[in-house]
């Protein structure tokens, strides 16, 4: 990768991190159980960190953050917020967990996109990739479960 293509990679990365952190804010707010409360909390902690670590690795590839970018995922998780909540009980949050989870592993490819290529990336080498793929797996399925333990009681109404 040059830096210029490094660079737009992270930053279309950072977008959706941003979209993603935008949308768990709103549902954090809405939520209608402290569990649920709890674990919303838990993964926007997680994307929180995973977030600060690409932020640190476009800042020590010389990059700066793309207003634009971050702007446009901003938007549209302003229109999927308004989507959703127009949705029946349960199915705006399952919907939006969905949504989170093709997220994580856009984000698990990202981590193992940047291990593959780290040799040939001086700023990339001081991270650990397959760990954060590790944490990009672990928040899917714990995600994955989520939704799968409420699709019945959401989808069979």
């Amino acid at each position: 990768m040059t830096m210029a293509n490094l660079t737009t990679y992270l930053n279309d990365h950072l977008a959706a991190s941003v979209g993603a952190i935008e949308l768990l804010d709103h549902l954090i707010a809405s939520a209608e159980t402290e569990e649920l409360t709890t674990f919303l909390k838990a993964l926007r902690a997680e994307i929180a960190a995973d977030q600060a670590v690409l932020k640190s690795l476009l800042q020590k590839a010389g990059g700066s953050e793309s207003a634009v970018r971050k702007a446009g995922a901003w938007m549209l998780e302003k229109l999927s917020r308004a989507k959703l909540s127009g949705e029946e009980e349960g199915l705006g949050l399952m919907q939006a967990l969905e949504g989170l989870s093709l997220g994580i592993l856009g984000k698990r490819a990202l981590w193992r996109t940047l291990s593959a290529a780290a040799e040939a990336i001086p700023a990339a080498q001081e991270f650990d990739f397959p760990q954060l793929e590790k944490r990009a797996e672990e928040q899917f399925a714990q995600v994955q479960a989520r939704i799968l333990r409420d699709a019945s009681l959401v989808l069979g109404r």
